[in-house]
């Protein structure tokens, strides 16, 4: 006689199968044969899943996937990408980190978004390592989290040399993209500082790739926007980390002066920061005393403002320990000896190298009511920059009404990236990010999104040309632009490593989503 135990067990597998096989017979474009993987248990379509999966950051776009992978493992990916190459009509798989996108670039419409973070359970984590040849350096999971890379590394003493403002972002999603802060243009973006790379190609395939193994793969994914591969694992060069870091924000009324010592900055080996700020309102140095002593005229900073309509503020850096903290002041008189910021308006603090790095902290944990991000991010040839401070940021930035968020603007040095990654900035040899951080209720977006709009029809107008970060476009057109001369190495990469223009579809770069 049978085990009924076993008779009572197939016939709950039976079930399952034949549940999953309903579900997405009648409720998902996905084939149904979709149940008959070993990962379609870990294939949600639950009301809850699928929602935070049609939204990201921004808070602008919503496309809703067919169903959300939770992978136990590397191998559930590969083989979701495999059967969507097999299926007649392939669908969509995008990976989500941490969902820091602004425009949908993770979401799938219709198809499936791999949700990384479950990768952390079964996955490499973070390994610290040194080698003859290679020094430091961490292997870490494409969906770890930039705060646990630095934890890790300073439990070790060491750390990267390149961040992005926020570190609750996933490894494998800055990567995608470049990773920029104040550091960049000392060490580059954080694509300059990778050393190898496991990626699943849109073919399905697990390719280990560096600058000299499968280099094509490696140059394309670093800054590709997710269209060629999903990080899996990234070798990030770790140094000596410092312990203490001695902070300051200067004051500017002369746009010319701001840039003017900013370039000096960075092209100098003093500092370890620089960023550049505009200050359009008050508020903006008022969110300075938590991290900031106050200045004693603080009401000067006001009238100027009042006066001018807009201010500048150089964010600089210069790090230390135990071995130099009997130094750092006089070293960093003697560095602001050298720049022409207005006299007595300074900010300044003394912090542990963790806390500045974590200055922003954690913005997944919202106290309040959910905003829209309506970003822009633009690079800037320093050319013509005085240009764009004419027509944007003297003349529209103070005509923003009640202006909310925060608005960078700092160079960085060209020589520090490289071409044969698949970012594009511009060809000259110092360049200026802009960061137009909006934030906004949800309903009224669309006033800063027309604000965005008129950044970018006055330099098409006037010829400055700016090139998107953290790209958005709505038309294949507009990305042929945006690549210029490195579209046909994008298209090429793109046909060689996802054919079927599987991966990534919510960039909208090969097709609709």
């Amino acid at each position: 006689m049978a085990n009924p135990c076993l008779i009572s067990a197939h016939f709950a597998v039976l079930i399952i199968i034949l549940s999953c096989i309903s579900i997405f017979s009648f409720t998902s474009p996905l084939p149904n044969d979709i149940v008959s993987l070993d990962l379609a248990t870990r294939l949600r379509h639950d009301p809850h899943s699928i929602n935070i999966a049609s939204n990201d950051y921004g808070n602008l776009v919503r496309e809703s996937p067919s169903a959300v992978l939770h992978p136990s493992s590397i191998d559930d990916i590969v083989n979701l990408i495999k059967f969507s190459n097999n299926c007649s009509t392939p669908f969509g798989i995008s990976a989500r980190g941490r969902g820091h996108s602004v425009r949908g670039q993770t979401t799938a419409r219709g198809g499936v978004v791999v949700h990384m973070p479950s990768l952390s359970e079964n996955g490499i984590g973070i390994r610290v390592s040194w080698d003859p040849s290679l020094g430091y350096y961490a292997d870490v999971g494409g969906e770890q989290m930039w705060i646990d890379v630095l934890r890790a590394g300073l439990d070790h003493g060491l750390a990267p040399v390149s961040w992005t403002d926020y570190l609750y972002l996933s490894v494998g999603g800055t990567l995608s993209n470049a990773g920029i802060s104040g550091q960049s243009f000392l060490h580059g973006p954080q694509i300059s500082n990778v050393l190898e790379l496991d990626v699943i190609t849109g073919k399905g395939k697990f390719i280990t790739c560096s600058r000299d193994k499968n280099p094509e793969l490696f140059f394309g994914v670093l800054g590709g926007l997710g269209q060629f591969g999903i990080i899996t694992r990234a070798r990030i060069i770790l140094e000596k980390a410092p312990t203490r870091v001695k902070w300051v924000r200067l004051i500017y009324s002369n746009f010319s002066t701001f840039t003017r010592d900013q370039e000096h900055l960075i092209s100098i080996n003093s500092p370890n920061y620089v960023e550049g700020i505009l200050i359009t309102n008050e508020n903006t140095t008022n969110q300075w005393r938590s991290s900031f002593s106050s200045p004693s005229n603080q009401s000067d900073i006001v009238a100027l403002l009042k006066k001018q309509g807009i201010l500048y503020s150089i964010e600089l850096v210069k790090y230390y320990d135990n071995q130099t903290a009997s130094t750092i002041d006089k070293d960093f008189e003697t560095l602001l000896k050298e720049l022409n910021f207005i006299p007595g308006l300074i900010f300044s603090a003394d912090t542990s190298l963790f806390d500045f790095l974590n200055r922003v902290g954690d913005l997944d944990s919202p106290t309040g009511p959910l905003e829209a991000h309506p970003w822009l991010n633009l690079f800037i040839p320093k050319s013509q920059i005085s240009d764009f401070n004419a027509g944007v940021l003297a003349s529209l930035f103070p005509k923003l009404n009640e202006p909310s968020g925060i608005f960078l603007f700092y160079p960085l040095n060209r020589k520090k990236w490289d071409d044969r990654t698949s970012v594009v900035i511009p060809e000259e040899d110092v360049f200026y990010t802009l960061g137009v951080l909006h934030s906004s209720p949800p309903n009224a977006y669309q006033i800063y999104d027309e604000f965005n709009s008129q950044i970018l029809g006055f330099c098409e107008k006037v010829g400055i040309k700016v090139k998107q970060y953290l790209p958005n476009y709505k038309s294949q057109a507009e990305w042929i632009k945006h690549f210029g001369p490195k579209w046909p190495t994008f298209r090429q990469r793109k046909s060689t490593f996802d054919p079927k223009f599987i991966l990534s579809p919510g960039q909208r770069i090969f097709n609709s989503a």
